[in-house]
């Protein structure tokens, strides 16, 4: 006779902007996970997705508040991109694992200082790279043929920012952003390259920016440790919407994964990608690992490419 499986573990989404809804529709289907908990500063943001709340869903308008009631067994971390490191700070300090929407803070610093408080605290630390579990992702991974090596690949990221955004006007804000498609998408587009090729070091990048300072446009050349070189093309004024991924192999051949393929309508790959990644989550909290270098390498990646942008010359790698 087996046991009875465990029960579900509590969890709580703070941040209720556009991409909650993903993780609200992630947890709901999820049998490692059962909503207890949601936290927005904006008192209307809960009511905005009522319809996505359990019976029951606590709310509260401060994490700290959502914390202290002891109620949960992690906290996903949703707010804007300058609220992460503090969000993740206040949940390490109170015991609670957090998985943190990319970027695990602002810049590398800050980023070390939450991992630091991580391992020092034995409490699991997690950067949501939700692309990386993509299924057209997979299935080009366990396509490539074994032994042949990879001799360069192209990361395109492409989208009209204002189109994805909803009410969440703070990433068209480059001090509450972290800056604009380098800092945002560049994080997701970084690990698609790790993941391919392994570690890499940026090399050149060329940044194109609006009025207001914020990178509309950018391509950041990247190499690999064993040689491969990696390209990734950044786009906030795209007219429509295009992420996919082009790797070249030694043999000649070239292999091809659209990310957005067979999943119809707008945005609509997220929602399988935020269920594997939920998924993993829960394996991270159970092994009680911190599981926070791949959200600092993605930092210093994109801090390396500002300071390419700036220098016009070779930067960075491995830190």
């Amino acid at each position: 006779m087996t046991g009875q499986p465990p029960a579900p573990r509590r969890i709580g989404v703070a941040g209720l902007g556009v991409i909650s809804r993903y993780y609200l529709a992630a947890v709901e289907a999820s049998p490692d996970w059962r909503l207890a908990a949601v936290c927005d500063p904006r008192p209307e943001a809960a009511a905005e997705l009522a319809d996505q709340l359990p019976p029951g869903t606590e709310q509260h308008t401060d994490h700290r508040a959502l914390l202290a009631s002891g109620r949960l067994d992690a906290l996903v971390v949703a707010a804007p991109n300058h609220a992460h490191a503090a969000l993740a700070r206040d949940a390490i300090a109170a015991g609670v694992p957090v998985c943190v929407e990319k970027p695990l803070a602002l810049d590398p610093v800050e980023g070390r200082e939450v991992a630091a408080l991580a391992q020092a605290a034995e409490v699991p630390l997690f950067t949501a790279f939700h692309r990386r579990y993509n299924d057209q992702l997979a299935a080009l991974a366990a396509g490539l043929p074994p032994g042949v090596p990879v001799r360069s690949l192209t990361v395109r990221y492409l989208e009209r920012i204002e189109e994805h955004i909803g009410g969440d006007t703070w990433y068209l804000d480059p001090a509450r952003c972290g800056g604009g498609c380098v800092a945002d998408n560049g994080p997701n587009a970084f690990d698609l390259v790790r993941q391919l090729v392994g570690e890499v070091r940026v090399v050149e990048a060329a940044v194109a920016r609006d009025a207001r300072g914020l990178d509309r446009r950018a391509t950041v050349e990247l190499v690999a440790a064993a040689g491969a070189e990696a390209r990734v093309e950044l786009d906030w004024s795209y007219p429509g919407e295009t992420k996919d991924i082009v790797v070249r192999l030694a043999d000649g051949t070239e292999h091809h994964a659209d990310l957005l393929a067979g999943h119809q309508g707008f945005k609509s790959s997220l929602w399988h990608e935020y269920r594997a990644l939920l998924a993993d989550f829960a394996r991270v909290v159970d092994a009680g690992r911190p599981a926070h270098t791949d959200g600092l390498r993605a930092l210093e990646l994109v801090a390396d490419a500002y300071a390419a942008e700036r220098a016009g010359a070779p930067v960075g790698g491995p830190r």
